[in-house]
């Protein structure tokens, strides 16, 4: 059923025959048709260019990650030393409480 619509379609859109008179046949030897060495080396070099690529772009950004929170914990302990100078927190409260649980900034972990 499925040939059946596919012989159908207009030309161009169905499959390629393989006796087509127009495509001359292959003369060579079809164990011979590989990129070879050259081909190798140049896909190896690509993966290792990739994966080197992907690490620098994590170490990134986790740096600016890292730079981010400690960013927004420097600015919860500075508010929490005006607010403590101030009196507005319990004496028990330290800035590190004041910044997150367990001092983390980030509300995502």
């Amino acid at each position: 059923m499925f040939w059946s619509v596919i012989s159908r379609l207009p030309e161009g859109l169905g499959p390629n025959p393989i006796d087509d008179p127009l495509i001359p046949p292959f003369q060579g030897d079809p164990n011979t048709v590989t990129p070879g060495v050259a081909g190798f080396f140049a896909i190896f070099f690509v993966a290792v260019a990739s994966i080197f690529i992907i690490v620098d772009m994590s170490r990134r950004i986790r740096r600016v990650r890292y730079r981010g929170e400690v960013r927004e914990r420097l600015e919860a302990e500075r508010l929490a030393a005006e607010q403590a100078e101030a009196g507005e927190l319990a004496p028990d409260v330290t800035p590190a409480d004041s910044a997150g649980v367990e001092g983390r900034v980030d509300r995502d972990q």
